[in-house]
């Protein structure tokens, strides 16, 4: 996996929350030379003290960052993404590589205001990128190529799994599985709090809860099984498993979440920045 960045010139425009875990996941796995990669930020003390932690050129200039590199990425707030691409757009080739992670900013937003036809590539990454176990989507703007898209794909498996989906799906994707693990925590919360209830200590149950939650997310993605069936092989006939889950059927958890995916989609579109 190493060699497929090597000798690549890589440069981080905006290294904050996002784009920070997936440079600094890239260094530690060897993908990226820091000899060869640049990145910015919006102040000059934060660009010292980053440069100082990752041992890369760090600096406030977008402009300069972006000179001789083999691949931009974009991981700035998605409110300022046109004005940098407005900024760096006279010294893009088309030989450059432009990978944006701003949420809900489509790709024909940044091909328009670029001055030649650079191949751009949209990614939704998750917040468990920074363990490695994050999820990311990526989709292709018009003038990328499958290559392009292969190589998005290997630098986003270090932090994670991957999938390749067209564009309209985005939205989805950012509510499902960019937003999912604020909804995965708040459901944590309420076990570890069950577990209170009933009385585990704290930690105990946040724990039991946690382990339990990564174990279950584990056997879907191991076995492909559906996961009803996965739920039907706990519950045991007149067990306890089956009078939780006519509780959690009252009180509509399947609905409600159901509910938080779709309005968060329609957020996410409302968004958009295009």
């Amino acid at each position: 996996m190493a060699t497929d960045l090597a000798g690549k010139k890589v440069a981080f425009l905006g290294a904050g929350k996002m784009g920070g875990i997936i440079l600094q996941a890239l260094l530690k796995n060897g993908m990226l030379s820091p000899k060869s990669t640049r990145a910015t930020v919006a102040h000059a003390e934060r660009a010292r003290a980053l440069a100082a932690k990752l041992k890369v050129k760090v600096g406030i200039d977008n402009v300069e960052a972006v000179k001789d590199a083999d691949i931009i990425v974009i991981g700035v707030k998605p409110q300022v993404v046109e004005e940098v691409i407005r900024q760096i757009s006279s010294h893009i080739t088309a030989k450059q590589l432009i990978v944006s992670v701003a949420a809900s900013v489509p790709t024909s937003m940044i091909e328009k205001h670029l001055s030649e036809n650079a191949p751009v590539i949209r990614a939704m990454p998750n917040t468990p990128c920074l363990l490695g176990v994050g999820m990311t989507a990526i989709c292709k703007g018009k003038h990328a190529s499958a290559a392009d898209v292969a190589m998005t794909c290997r630098m986003f498996d270090v932090v994670g799994r991957t999938v390749v989906v067209d564009e309209k799906h985005m939205d989805a994707v950012t509510a499902l599985s960019a937003s999912g693990p604020a909804y995965i925590y708040i459901i944590l919360e309420s076990l570890a709090e069950a577990g209170v209830k009933v009385g585990l200590p704290r930690d105990v149950a946040t724990l039991l809860a946690a382990q339990t939650t990564l174990g279950a997310a584990q056997v879907v993605l191991e076995t492909g099984d559906h996961p009803a069936l996965l739920k039907d092989a706990v519950t045991t006939p007149a067990g306890c498993t089956i009078d939780a889950i006519m509780e959690l059927e009252e009180g509509k958890l399947r609905v409600t979440l159901i509910k938080a995916v779709v309005k968060a989609a329609q957020r996410a579109k409302e968004l958009a920045f295009g």
